[in-house]
């Protein structure tokens, strides 16, 4: 019996934020220990848990010692190359939210875009005999990157941190880095051409394709994945009750078709919940499920449009659905 090994980041705010959306799923993490290297799932059973360092997740999702881990986009694609063959991005889980992007000092006013940065490269080494020198340590994504830019006069240079103080230390002209919120790169006067975003990372829980799929380790990735896609599904999700007066004469004068909630469905998203007989002027009226972004244009519209007085929203804890689309889409690149 093959248990699946989940490998979440062993410190900081990548260990913090993964066993809070765990936590919040109903799943919660429980490490052997608090400087223990590994756990159990609460309320799963046939899942071990490892904690390893954030880049170290990548390699064993690559070689297949891992069946999920929690880690960035930007280091599994610096890290496995041809990434998307064998892994596979499973669920984004909405924080380590930042980017990978190109930048250059603020004094290169003419260079807006990653073509005028090649006309640059170029004509430094033209000038200097020598090539362009970029920090980064995201040397697979930097090389993939440029080349699909045009640029090939430049030369890597590892960086280990403070990358973005190369260029005012003049140990290079140009960097590639992560960011959050562009303060330090202005900090340090530099800054991204139009197109110099190359990759919008987060983490995510992430499978291994190279991995020992057995029995046991898919139906605990079934249960897994359904509970964390029902949390998310209810997290961006609200359900809506129109209620009318007894006494709403406008609302008696109108009922919705069925043309009527096909046509919210297509504008709002919104999936009605209410029995097509159940319906009461003195309580209860119809009832959905909406987008969360689109809660507020759909309630406006369907008050106006049939005249009821409220609308009451709740939110559920959690939205199964029938068919596990997050299992599936793993499941056919298994096979």
């Amino acid at each position: 019996m093959s248990r699946l090994i989940l490998g979440v980041p062993s410190k900081g705010r990548l260990e913090e934020n993964a066993a809070d959306v765990f936590a919040q799923a109903g799943i919660g993490l429980k490490r052997a220990g608090a400087r223990g290297y590994t756990g159990l799932v609460k309320g799963i059973v046939d899942i071990d848990v490892q904690y390893i360092s954030a880049s170290e997740i990548a390699g064993r999702l690559a070689d297949g010692s891992v069946h999920f881990g929690i880690t960035g986009e930007d280091l599994l694609r610096e890290e496995v190359a041809d990434m998307d063959s064998v892994i596979q991005l499973v669920l984004p889980l909405g924080f380590g939210r930042a980017d990978v992007v190109v930048a250059i000092p603020d004094a290169w006013a003419d260079v807006t875009t990653m073509a005028d940065l090649a006309e640059v490269a170029a004509d430094y080494r033209a000038r200097h005999g020598q090539r362009l020198r970029v920090a980064t340590k995201y040397t697979q994504l930097c090389a993939d990157f440029f080349a699909r830019h045009g640029v090939s006069d430049y030369l890597i240079v590892q960086s280990f941190g403070a990358t973005e103080a190369a260029p005012n230390v003049g140990a290079a002209e140009a960097i590639v880095d992560i960011t959050s919120t562009g303060a330090t790169l202005t900090a340090n006067q530099l800054r991204v051409p139009e197109d110099g975003v190359m990759l919008k990372s987060e983490a995510n829980l992430a499978a291994s394709l190279r991995a020992d799929w057995s029995e046991t380790a898919r139906g605990a990735a079934k249960t897994l994945l359904a509970r964390l896609a029902a949390y998310r599904s209810a997290g961006a999700t609200r359900q809506v009750q129109f209620i009318a007066e007894a006494s709403n004469r406008q609302r008696a004068q109108q009922q919705p078709n069925q043309g009527d909630y096909d046509d919210i469905a297509r504008r709002f998203g919104a999936q009605r919940l209410a029995d097509e007989n159940a319906m009461s002027l003195a309580a209860e009226g119809d009832r959905f499920f909406v987008p969360e972004a689109n809660l507020q244009a759909m309630i406006d519209h369907w008050m106006a449009r049939f005249g009821y007085d409220q609308a009451v929203v709740t939110q559920a804890d959690f939205i199964f659905q029938r068919r596990n689309d997050l299992y599936e889409r793993l499941a056919g690149a298994l096979l």
